[in-house]
C-alpha cells in the first residue's frame, strides 16, 4: 500500500479557509497530471473524544506533492465512512476505496 497523508484543518468553522487553500493548490497539479482518478483529497469531521470536532484532510498517495506542500503527515489509509471529497474526481471513490 502506498503512503497516505493527513493534516488537521481546525474545527468546522476554522477549517474552511485551509480547505479552500488546499483545493486551490491541488487543482492545477491535478489538471497537469491528467486528472487521475487516484489523486484526491478527502475530509472528515473527527472528534476522538474531544468536545469539538476537528476537520482532517486525507491526501491519497497520488496527491503526495500537495500533502507535503501543506505540511501533512504520513498516516494510514482512512476508512471510507464519513469522508467527503474535497478535491479530485468522483472516480476517486472507486479507484481508492474499491472493495
Amino acid at each position: 500500500m502506498k503512503q497516505w497523508f493527513a493534516k488537521g484543518l481546525g474545527d468546522g468553522i476554522m477549517a474552511a479557509m485551509p480547505a479552500a487553500e488546499i483545493e486551490e493548490f491541488f487543482l492545477p497539479l491535478f489538471r497537469d497530471a491528467g486528472m487521475p482518478a487516484d489523486m484526491a483529497v478527502f475530509t472528515r469531521h473527527e472528534s476522538e473524544g474531544r468536545l469539538h470536532c476537528e476537520v482532517v484532510a486525507y491526501f491519497s498517495p497520488a496527491a503526495a506533492e500537495v500533502a507535503r506542500a501543506v505540511g501533512a503527515e504520513p498516516c494510514e489509509m482512512p476508512v471510507r465512512g464519513g469522508l467527503g471529497l474535497l478535491a479530485g474526481d468522483e472516480r476517486a471513490w472507486e479507484a481508492l476505496f474499491a472493495e
